[in-house]
């Protein structure tokens, strides 16, 4: 994804006039697409599965709580969450996060080349409230506890190696997790409401049973620079790990976190945010926010995220209209898709195929509010690249 900079606040059919023409970086001001068409136009009616997508876009159900998943004999699990995808020969996995307490754990879904289901089953188990997490370069997906001391568990997507709990990248409310294979260290956002950025540098790159676990330290201010502390005692017992450096920056509900091109784009859902990392300047910034558009924000309740091959960000929504959002490099924040009738929950767990031309996320509680109605659906059609 190539390193860019948003208007502060962009929102489809506002012009920079109306946040005083202020650019990040100065960037040169490109002209919003018109109200509720973004870059791949405006949301069509619901389909058969309650999707709003735009022209060329269909949807299917990949598989519900409860039931069994395709003609396999395995059972999906309840409140799905955070997820992503790996490549497996021809075909690909998608693994998806179960956010309850107790049980927790991770599930996966393995696809031929075609696209078809052939596989389904449990990767972790016995854990607590598994929400989001990140995958690594090296294949296997971290998947984080959202509980008070909670930890990270390594976890093999193709079910052949146990999970093994990563104590070295700290206890604590942990929401997700993105990995930087250039300065080999891995990003970890907290769900508080005065949680901490985090950096993980593993002793040795790929092994993650020991290392470094440092939080970020700024001001008080929405951009500016930062350095990194260490943190002195990782299993944030008796101190919390974000009360244990002076100057350690706040965040208010650290949520979704991605890595792509020297930046890390993560979100905060306290205060609708999206800030940019920009790792190689040792700056940060905000990419979104919502307090700053005129009238209706396109982009409430910030969660998950996750990234294109074309620079594109999509963010999903707890709550607000149920839609997964772009934000495009020309600064475009507009709805990719919405999911009807489902007001009780949440979008989770964007990720993309990697060939780039399926979208694989969840309703959490689908139309029942409820963890036992979750819904994992995959989005396919003409993606930009």
């Amino acid at each position: 994804m190539e390193r860019r900079t948003f208007l502060r606040g962009a929102v489809i059919g506002t012009s920079a006039a109306a946040f005083g023409g202020t650019l990040m970086h100065g960037a040169a001001y490109a002209a919003p697409a018109q109200p509720g068409s973004g870059p791949y136009g405006a949301l069509r009616p619901a389909d058969a599965n309650g999707i709003l997508l735009p022209s060329g876009f269909t949807s299917r159900v990949i598989a519900r709580s409860g039931q069994r998943v395709g003609s396999t004999s395995y059972t999906w699990h309840n409140a799905p969450d955070g997820g992503a995808c790996f490549a497996d020969g021809a075909g690909w996995i998608y693994v998806s996060n179960s956010e309850i307490n107790p049980g927790g754990g991770a599930s996966a879904v393995k696809f031929g080349s075609t696209g078809a289901i052939t596989g389904a089953y449990r990767i972790l188990s016995n854990t607590r409230q598994n929400c989001a997490g990140g995958r690594t370069p090296w294949n296997t997906w971290l998947s984080c506890e959202e509980v008070s001391l909670g930890a990270v568990y390594e976890t093999d997507p193709f079910g052949v190696q146990p999970a093994v709990r990563r104590d070295a990248m700290g206890k604590f409310k942990h929401e997700a997790a993105a990995a930087d294979p250039v300065r080999r260290v891995i990003y970890l956002t907290e769900d508080e409401s005065d949680g901490c950025l985090y950096r993980f540098t593993p002793t040795t790159w790929g092994d993650l049973s020991s290392g470094t676990l440092q939080v970020l330290k700024a001001g008080t201010a929405t951009s500016g620079s930062y350095t990194w502390a260490n943190v002195p005692d990782p299993d944030g017992s008796p101190t919390a790990t974000r009360n244990q450096v002076s100057g350690a920056k706040r965040f208010a509900g650290g949520e979704g976190c991605h890595y792509a091109n020297d930046t890390v784009w993560f979100t905060t859902k306290g205060d609708n945010r999206v800030w940019q990392l920009n790792v190689a300047a040792g700056t940060y910034e905000l990419a979104y926010d919502d307090s700053l558009v005129s009238g209706t924000p396109p982009l409430t309740g910030v969660d998950n995220v996750t990234g294109s091959s074309s620079g594109d960000l999509f963010v999903a929504e707890d709550g607000g209209n149920m839609e997964i959002c772009i934000i495009t490099p020309d600064d475009v924040v507009a709805p990719f898709l919405r999911i009807s009738g489902q007001s009780g929950s949440e979008i989770t767990g964007p990720a993309f195929s990697p060939d780039g031309k399926r979208l694989y996320f969840s309703s959490q509680r689908g139309t029942t509010g409820s963890s036992s109605g979750g819904i994992t659906y995959e989005v396919t059609g003409p993606f930009r690249s």
